[in-house]
């Protein structure tokens, strides 16, 4: 049997745990959620990374969907776009019953792979979607809501991102209290897009394990959305895990200046640099003829991989592929059933297959578990805190 058959097999009994995949934003973006006009039941290549064909071929077995609004959607506007992220979600699960299954804890993730369906959970990616309140923390908690990114690429009131200027050096009081917050209800704390400062910070007032949704090692590409090795061995000691991601400007160093000047170029053509609308892709594609593209492939990722297992341990790593949310991809993971290139790559590089299960599901799973567990005990003992942002941080300049 050759690594690809052996990964297949492999994945079969344990399936892919992917921390972040952004195809609630681009069935906004591409179609205003309407899902006739992407019926992800439906091979989707060359509109979206993502389908449910192609998550069965990569051996996907549960999806954190993330929940995304953009950072300049502020104040009220960012909850209520968070709230239609969260219901197209829920018009997903309703509409494709027989291979999604709505998970909100770690058993619903064990019981839909019993049932051969793939977990579907939801993280918020960015504090600007509570807008600044820890009520609305717990609501998008109640509509299942399982992980908060703390910051996207800008700072929130009370956390540094890490692609903004400091604004209060990591987290903030009120910062400190959101994340005591998402332990009380068992909300996963989410350090991908943060400072390494916010890192830091919330690995020190945390109690309960905390992920890295998709991001990777900051020793094997300098960017400052990976993540520096005595953050990694901190993540170890709190018993959280990193999710390796997949986009190429954060995992291969030659890829960093060619997507700030490709950045540039779209910007001069008055579009966003995230912007992975078919008009935005023709603009790339013209830059990338005149100014080819370095190239990341499976063994880039396995190059992070193999570092993040070095510094963190076996127990303490995943993946994120961020599908849907970036505009390019590695070499043989170009859309969701690329999973099992890059687990045979890992087994030619020596990987035992008890290690990548912890790698594919048994990590993701174990984290969720015990954040429930420190929710239980947190919520019997200490109650909601409705602590404003004013009272903790003063009012704003």
């Amino acid at each position: 049997m050759d690594h690809l058959d052996r990964a297949r097999q492999l994945l079969a009994g344990h399936p892919v745990v992917d921390g972040h995949n952004d195809l609630p934003w681009a069935l906004r973006e591409q179609v205003g959620y309407d899902l006739d006009a992407r019926d992800i039941s439906r091979d989707q290549t060359g509109t979206l990374h993502t389908d449910i064909p192609r998550l069965r071929a990569g051996g996907v077995g549960a999806q954190f969907w993330s929940v995304y609004v953009a950072p300049h959607l502020a104040g009220d506007d960012a909850v209520s776009a968070t709230l239609e992220q969260i219901d197209v979600v829920g018009e997903m699960l309703a509409r494709y019953p027989d291979d999604l299954r709505r998970a909100l804890t770690a058993d619903d993730m064990e019981k839909a792979r019993a049932e051969g369906r793939i977990a579907s959970l939801m993280g918020a990616e960015g504090g600007h979607s509570i807008n600044n309140s820890l009520a609305t923390l717990r609501a998008l908690h109640t509509l299942g809501v399982r992980y908060m990114t703390l910051t996207h690429n800008d700072n929130t009131d009370w956390a540094d991102s890490a692609t903004d200027s400091p604004r209060v050096g990591g987290l903030s009081e009120f910062g400190r209290e959101v994340v005591r917050e998402m332990n009380r209800v068992g909300m996963l704390v989410d350090l991908s897009h943060v400072a390494a400062t916010t890192m830091r910070d919330a690995l020190a007032t945390s109690v309960a394990p905390v992920i890295f949704s998709h991001s990777s090692a900051r020793a094997v590409c300098d960017h400052p959305r990976n993540i520096p090795d005595d953050v990694l061995r901190m993540l170890a000691a709190n018993g959280g895990v990193a999710m390796a991601t997949f986009v190429p400007k954060f995992v291969l160093p030659a890829a960093v200046e060619w997507t700030l000047a490709a950045d540039r170029n779209m910007r001069e053509h008055g579009l966003h640099h995230l912007d992975t609308t078919p008009a935005a892709m023709r603009i790339h594609a013209d830059f990338e003829a005149v100014n080819p593209r370095p190239m990341a492939t499976v063994a880039t990722i396995a190059d992070h991989l193999d570092h993040m297992r070095e510094i963190a341990g076996i127990d303490h790593i995943g993946v994120g592929g961020d599908y849907d949310g970036t505009a390019f991809l590695p070499q043989g993971l170009e859309d969701v059933s690329g999973y099992p290139h890059l687990i045979a790559e890992l087994l030619t590089r020596g990987w035992s297959e008890t290690d990548l299960a912890k790698l594919t599901w048994q990590n993701a799973v174990r984290v969720l578990r015990d954040a429930e567990a420190v929710s239980r005990d947190l919520s019997a003992r200490v109650g909601p805190s409705h602590a404003t942002i004013d009272e903790l941080d003063g009012p704003a300049n």
